[in-house]
């Protein structure tokens, strides 16, 4: 299959304000990360009058400068993970002269289908995600990519690794970036960085009184001993499954009032049933629950076969005293229920047992979440083979769609790295008044089956 991309250029962009150097050290929430694959995202803008000299002369210049502008404020960004021989972590090292990886390319694919709501080829995305560099030796903190659509728009890719850094932190600098671009082109000079956008580097803010992470790095120890030929140091992403040549990717924009129907279907069940409960029927819990159901009948099989489903928790609020929301870095941990059958959710009750169950594991996230790593990390290995275990990416509170550099909101928000297990992509809806966004990436046959359940019980 001949490539529809043609790499243009790769540069490296430094910040602007380079002067100083900055060693940041990894906490425990980062330690769990460091050898899991990036995050990878694809943020597609529509533009019709982005020609080859629109986007040469305006659209890349104007990109890569307020990029350096944005990395003097986020210095670790230009920077990598080392591990020195003495040392018993990794560390994040900015040193003078690092730059960001920037990649400029053309692309002969069509917008609307990448942007669309019809299924895809999730192959189709991979082209507009940059690879991020990492060796025994090093890891890139992030890499750009930015990828004309003649006369149809441009995107921008973003492979980030996350142990540097979290979903919040990485919208939190995208979001300073286009804050950057826009003013740069508006012509506001030297326009301070609004507050929530400034990074707080300060790592006393995050406590490990029970010491996880020793833990962490014994339990990456035992994994790397065996995976990497016994260099237990080494930096490089582990492999993973390429997947099948035959997922594809679908989008399902709910709206607001789609949302309230899932709310009020939920009360009348539960109100209902024989064991009435009220439930905390927050978007996420509403939304997820229903996605969740849904992939779960899409697969069908065996009613005893195992199920479970895990979301990430954002600890920052739950701490005592509370982490800054502006914090720089990694501050999650996981709520999961992991001990299922799908039989559960595939009769008529379905739907509503499984907004029971993340409604109890919403409703019972408090400070001690942020410590059980040692729970999460025995879970998976006593997963039975062939489980299906649904997880959820993205927020629905990161405001995604309010990343404009100048040449409006975001048509579509991809997160490319769903890919790498049964992952829903979650986010804020374009619409921008209480919408939200779910990504899927399945075998076409299971993706057939579950674009023809959601409608189902959005129907009043």
């Amino acid at each position: 299959m001949v490539s529809s991309l043609n790499v243009i250029d790769v540069s490296g962009v430094t910040p602007s304000d380079s002067s100083e150097s900055l060693t940041l050290p990894l906490t425990f929430f980062d330690l769990i990360w460091y050898n899991l694959h990036p995050v990878e995202r694809v943020i597609f803008y529509r533009l019709t009058d982005a020609t080859r000299p629109f986007f040469d002369s305006v659209i890349v210049p104007n990109l890569k400068s307020s990029l350096s502008s944005s990395l003097s404020h986020y210095l670790p960004l230009a920077g990598k993970l080392v591990w020195d021989s003495l040392d018993k972590k990794p560390t994040l090292v900015y040193s003078q002269n690092d730059a960001v990886s920037f990649t400029i390319a053309e692309s002969k694919a069509v917008f609307s289908l990448l942007t669309g709501n019809k299924p895809f080829p999730t192959t189709e995305l991979y082209p507009l995600v940059p690879e991020l560099r990492t060796t025994d030796e090093s890891a890139s903190a992030v890499s750009f990519q930015v990828t004309l659509f003649p006369n149809q728009g441009f995107c921008v890719g973003v492979a980030a690794h996350h142990a540097v850094l979290d979903g919040k932190t990485t919208t939190m600098f995208l979001k300073s970036w286009a804050y950057t671009c826009k003013l740069q082109q508006d012509q506001t000079v030297n326009a301070p960085l609004p507050q929530d956008l400034t990074p707080i580097y300060d790592r006393t803010v995050i406590k490990d009184p029970n010491d996880i992470e020793t833990e962490v790095m014994n339990h990456w120890k035992s994994k790397l001993e065996i995976i990497s030929d016994g260099n237990v140091k080494s930096l490089k992403i582990l492999p993973t499954p390429e997947p099948s040549p035959d997922v594809v990717r679908f989008t399902l924009d709910l709206t607001r009032e789609d949302i309230q129907t899932l709310r009020e279907r939920l009360k009348r069940e539960s109100s209902a049933s024989s064991s009435p409960k009220e439930l905390r029927l927050s978007t996420f819990v509403v939304t997820f629950s229903y996605a969740f159901t849904c992939l779960v009948r899409a697969r069908g099989g065996d009613p005893k076969r195992p199920v479970g489903y895990v979301f990430s928790v954002d600890c920052r609020s739950l701490l005592d005293p509370p982490i800054p929301s502006n914090y720089f870095g990694n501050c999650l941990s996981a709520s999961f229920n992991m001990k299922l059958t799908a039989e559960t959710f595939m009769g008529e009750e379905g739907f509503l047992n499984a907004a029971r169950m993340v409604s109890d594991s919403v409703e019972e996230l408090d400070e001690t979440v942020a410590f059980n790593i040692r729970k999460i990390f025995a879970a998976y290995p006593s997963l039975p083979p062939g489980a299906q275990l649904i997880s959820a990416s993205g927020s629905t509170r990161f405001g995604v769609y309010g990343l404009d550099f100048g040449w409006g909101k975001p048509e579509r928000v991809a997160i490319v790295s769903i890919d790498q297990g049964e992952v829903i992509s979650m986010a804020d809806g374009r619409d921008g008044i209480g919408g939200v966004e779910l990504g899927f990436s399945l075998k076409k046959h299971e993706m057939d089956n579950l674009i023809d359940l959601l409608p189902e019980g959005l129907k009043i």
